[in-house]
């Protein structure tokens, strides 16, 4: 987990690291060890129905949505563990979003999305700073700069999934939401 320390006054210019994180294209931009672990900042390119889990962390969440269209939920604890093939909290938690909107689940709040549009390209901020390290430790080096081809199989092996989430404090509550 990132540890809270002094922050140095920093530029960020051009330095356009790629990783592929989950069938995703992530940028990072500034993580805990350059922010004294107040925050982390980073960009994503995400491909039509893309959808974690839902889940909650520790650390507040907030998403920018850049290009495209999603859909977000934000759900209590309680509605989150009701069962249902969808779950219920699907229909009735949907909020539709388009660029220049913003999403913020606190610490602990159950939420996902859905990527709605052919790509979409959010803005993500970790405050303070710690889900990049589960971005990281479920990654690997972009080998180019676009959205990875689909796999032939899981992304990254349970158990590494598992010590990731276990390790970051990230909870899940069901699963992503179902395809449109």
């Amino acid at each position: 987990m990132s540890v809270a320390g002094t922050a140095e006054p920093c530029v960020v210019t051009g330095s356009e690291e790629s990783i592929w994180f989950l069938g995703t294209l992530a940028r990072p931009k500034l993580d805990g060890a350059r922010t004294g672990g107040r925050f982390a900042l980073w960009e994503a390119v995400l491909p039509l129905g893309a959808a974690p889990p839902l889940h909650s962390h520790p650390q507040d969440e907030t998403f920018y949505v850049l290009a495209g269209s999603i859909t977000a939920w934000l759900v209590e604890a309680v509605t989150a563990a009701g069962g249902g093939d969808p779950p219920a909290w699907v229909e009735r938690q949907a909020r539709p979003c388009t660029v220049g909107d913003v999403v913020f689940a606190p610490g602990g709040t159950p939420h996902t999305f859905r990527v709605e549009s052919d790509t979409a390209r959010l803005l993500f901020l970790s405050t303070p700073a710690g889900i990049e390290d589960m971005v990281q430790g479920l990654s690997e080096p972009a080998r180019w700069p676009w959205l990875p081809p689909p796999p032939d199989g899981p992304r990254v092996p349970a158990e590494r999934l598992a010590a990731v989430e276990l390790e970051t404090g990230m909870v899940r509550h069901g699963p992503p939401p179902p395809p449109r």
